[in-house]
């Protein structure tokens, strides 16, 4: 398959809509076993070898871990103390998919309760009663993977020029995307919330100035793009020069995006995504006085 693969939204819609949702059941339970770590960063998913995985979560004295594998396409839950509880990545409902996870985790011995309803979703569906997410496309399923594992290769490279903090490539799954985040040191006002999250929510996650830019996977208005905002934005940061040149300011959004199709099929998919996060950054940290020399490599 081709390294950085077509991924238009149109091409897999439900799927990637059911895949939303049977990832928030993981990230959930991560959630709801972890120790809280600042700008919810114990919440996230990550990037693997085969798939995107929970990392592990701790239970007592062991620990487990919950793994989407996107090459064989199995649900994988294991365990420190060696035992493991898998099925197959097939077509189900979220109500099915819900059920067959926490049965899961159940026979490993893990004693878990979660808020079953999806969060950052416009009129959700608790889990255990959605019938209507039940698409699944392997071969879908297969080209997102392999998007993401392009786009945090490049994000982790971007993450090592800068020394000061700086957040791991999370995979969100409540937006469903990949991020990553600098911070100049300095806290940021009060945030003034979302309406599809909770004003404490927000606060925690924007509690400091931030650079951030990731990769969202589309929507019915939108394919696939990278993003990039600064909170809180500068004075004018909306009318900075960013690159390359397929890059634009996204009112609507309140960030520069650049459409994944235009890294994809650019001369060097991985300079051209470089130049945005690079370029996007630097309009943020110049425009908002960071202390460049202090943190960056």
């Amino acid at each position: 398959m081709e390294t950085w693969p077509t991924l238009h939204w149109s091409d897999w819609s439900d799927t990637c809509q059911t895949l939303h949702l049977w990832t928030q059941v993981a990230g959930k339970i991560r959630m709801a076993k972890s120790p809280p770590v600042n700008h919810w960063w114990h919440v996230p998913l990550y990037v693997t070898t085969s798939g995107i995985g929970t990392s592990p979560i701790p239970d007592g004295s062991r620990t487990f871990a919950i793994d989407f594998d996107f090459l064989a396409h199995r649900l994988r839950v294991t365990c420190s103390d060696g035992t493991e509880e898998s099925f197959a990545l097939e077509p189900m409902t979220v109500a099915a998919f819900y059920r067959r996870v926490l049965d899961a985790v159940g026979r490993i011995g893990v004693d878990i309760t979660i808020n079953t309803r999806p969060s950052e979703i416009e009129n959700p569906i608790p889990f255990e009663l959605d019938e209507v997410h039940r698409t699944y496309d392997p071969a879908a399923a297969h080209r997102f993977w392999k998007a993401l594992v392009q786009a945090d290769r490049v994000f982790q490279q971007f993450r090592s020029r800068f020394i000061g903090k700086v957040s791991p490539v999370h995979f969100f799954w409540g937006s469903f995307d990949l991020a990553v985040t600098r911070f100049s040191g300095r806290t940021a006002p009060a945030h003034p919330g979302s309406p599809i999250l909770p004003q404490s929510v927000t606060q925690e996650a924007y509690s400091h100035e931030v650079s951030s830019a990731g990769f969202w996977p589309g929507g019915p208005l939108m394919d696939a793009m990278f993003y990039s905002y600064a909170y809180p934005a500068p004075p004018g940061f909306d009318t900075a020069t960013v690159g390359p040149a397929t890059a634009s300011y996204n009112s609507d959004f309140g960030e520069f995006v650049l459409p994944y199709e235009a890294v994809r099929t650019a001369a060097s998919p991985d300079d051209a995504l470089m130049e945005f996060l690079q370029t996007t950054y630097e309009a943020a940290a110049n425009l908002a006085g960071w202390d460049r020399k202090a943190l960056e490599r």
